[in-house]
């Protein structure tokens, strides 16, 4: 037995932030390229780019700032923020239903061992 659960943040029933973005900016921060970052992730360019572009104009923030001298893409302050607080949320939710999981893996045994 396991209990499942997948974590997204919404405003006004629409996706703000969940892995899936976690994930493209993550893979941004390490290429500094979204076409990069997308090829990596298996994704197309225009998918990527949609999603950032929607997170962006939802949360009234810049997540990736284009840097033309470079050629190049990187997050933003408030981007690093965001993976960060995000991240710590899943590792707490995960802590968290390990404990449960054992929980209800004993109930389960010591309901088996009774019968």
């Amino acid at each position: 037995m396991e209990i499942k659960y997948k974590i997204w943040i919404e405003k006004d029933g629409r996706v703000l932030f969940g892995r899936g973005r976690d994930d493209i900016l993550t893979a941004i921060r390490e290429m500094h390229s979204l076409n990069a970052a997308a090829k990596k992730l298996e994704m197309s360019y225009r998918a990527a780019w949609g999603r950032l572009r929607a997170s962006e104009e939802r949360m009234g923030m810049k997540l990736v700032e284009v840097d033309a001298s470079e050629k190049g893409m990187n997050l933003t302050t408030q981007a690093m923020a965001l993976i960060e607080r995000f991240e710590k949320l899943e590792r707490d939710v995960a802590a968290l239903l390990a404990e449960a999981n054992q929980d209800f893996a004993s109930l389960t045994t010591d309901r088996k061992k009774s019968s």
